[in-house]
């Protein structure tokens, strides 16, 4: 299985000795090193890539980009039409229920979607009106849609 990262889950990861999200942290690297022991990929999709690189760039935090580099090693940063014309689609489909989301979100959904992959994330809320994708929390509950 691959398992595609979300913004708030990589963002646990590089706060490693931060105490305000110790707990989180400590549940996802120890999720993290299971799931690579278990032979499942775990990627980084590319709006995470840059809503990570603008927070650690405001942030001036130089141990955390080099920490995120090595996360980052060999990754496809690129994004494909397919993944435009999904997340295209999704939006509509959202604006036909009534419903929004953020463009990153879509963008986020629409790379596991055509990818195939599962979306870990501790923001289930931004993700649950996108049918068709598969994502998982590894913070406080293991669910999946």
């Amino acid at each position: 299985m691959t398992y595609a990262l979300d913004t708030n889950i990589v963002s646990y990861i590089l706060r490693e000795n931060e105490t305000i999200v110790a707990r989180e942290n400590a549940a996802v690297t120890s999720r993290l090193a299971l799931e690579i022991a278990g032979d499942n990929e775990i990627v980084i999709p590319p709006i995470v890539y840059y809503e990570i690189k603008r927070w650690l760039n405001t942030a001036g935090a130089v141990k955390k980009e080099r920490m995120f580099k090595r996360l980052c090693a060999g990754a496809d940063m690129s994004i494909k039409q397919s993944e435009l014309d999904a997340a295209a689609m999704i939006y509509a489909e959202l604006r036909q229920k009534g419903k929004s989301t953020s463009d990153a979100d879509i963008l986020i959904a629409s790379f596991c979607m055509v990818n195939d992959f599962t979306l870990v994330t501790n923001n289930e809320k931004h993700f649950v009106d996108i049918e068709g994708l598969a994502y998982v929390n590894w913070i406080e509950k293991e669910g999946c849609k």
